[in-house]
This record gives structure tokens, C-alpha cells and sequence, in this order.
């Protein structure tokens, strides 16, 4: 049996105030500043609290194309699903873990809400399943620990 490579993307920082527009549009963010390296799209993944718990997030890291063009400010910005709180000032830890589609610059808003419930949609539907194998190959990985695959995470911001 072949062990298989995963590379995972974790970006760890303060979550910062942003313009409210993702709050204005039904979907608030946990926004965090982002280094030149990161991958800019639509990620299925996780937001992890310095408390320890773990939360479904659709993540989008970019320049914001329908509202700034090609001159946004990147940033992360982290909907986390099933979640209502304050998370301004705290320090979290977000991985990237399926990417859904690259960064567009939609027509009008309507569009742009439109495609954010697709993508809110893909993403618990993918996390789900990521938990559910997770949860299957751990299992294995107790009841034979030479079974399972070698892990690597780069870590941005």
C-alpha cells in the first residue's frame, strides 16, 4: 500500500474588523490579514478557535473583484458555517482543505449572493465527507497503525 501525499494550507492571525459587506449580504466573515503566498479562490476548510473547537468554513482568500476590480486590499475571509458570534480580536487558525473555484468578479450583487449559497452548499457538503473519512481512517489508523498516509501542512500568515 502507497501512502498518499496531503498538503494542507493553514493560515493562522487575528481576526480583524473589514467593511461589513459580507455581514450586509447574509454571510459575516472572520477576516484576517493574508501573505503574498497564499492561493487565492473559494476553499472548503475549517476555522479552529484558540479554545480548541473546530467550525466549517467557506473561505475565500482575494482582492474582492465585484467590489474593488484588480485593486482590492487580499484578504481572507472566513464564513463560518452555523456560527454566531464575535470573533473580532481573536486569534484563529484556518485550513484550507478543498479548493471549489477560482476568485470571479460578479455582475451585481444578486449574482454574487446567488453563487455564495452554492459555494456555502459545496463547502459543508465537502467538509462533511473530509470529517466523515477522517474519522474512518483514524479508526484504522488505531486498529492498525501501520495503516494511513504522511501529512504535510505549509503554514502562511
Amino acid at each position: 500500500m502507497r501512502a498518499e501525499q496531503v498538503t494542507t494550507t493553514v493560515v493562522r492571525g487575528y481576526v480583524e474588523h473589514g467593511d461589513a459587506r459580507g455581514r450586509e449580504l447574509g454571510f459575516p466573515t472572520a477576516n484576517l490579514s493574508i501573505s503574498a503566498g497564499s492561493p487565492d479562490g473559494v476553499w472548503a476548510g475549517w476555522l479552529e478557535r484558540a479554545d480548541g473547537s473546530r467550525h466549517t468554513a467557506a473561505i475565500s482568500i482575494g482582492g474582492r473583484p465585484t467590489f474593488y476590480g484588480d485593486h482590492g486590499h487580499r484578504l481572507l475571509e472566513a464564513y463560518v458555517l452555523d456560527f454566531a458570534g464575535d470573533l473580532y480580536g481573536e486569534l484563529v487558525t484556518v485550513t484550507l482543505g478543498h479548493f471549489v473555484r477560482p476568485q470571479l468578479r460578479f455582475d451585481d450583487v444578486e449574482a454574487l449572493v446567488a453563487q455564495l449559497g452554492v459555494d456555502v452548499a459545496a463547502c459543508r457538503t465537502w467538509c462533511e465527507s473530509s470529517d466523515r473519512e477522517h474519522a474512518r481512517s483514524s479508526a484504522a489508523r488505531r486498529a492498525h497503525p501501520s495503516v494511513g498516509g504522511a501529512r504535510s501542512a505549509r503554514r502562511l500568515g
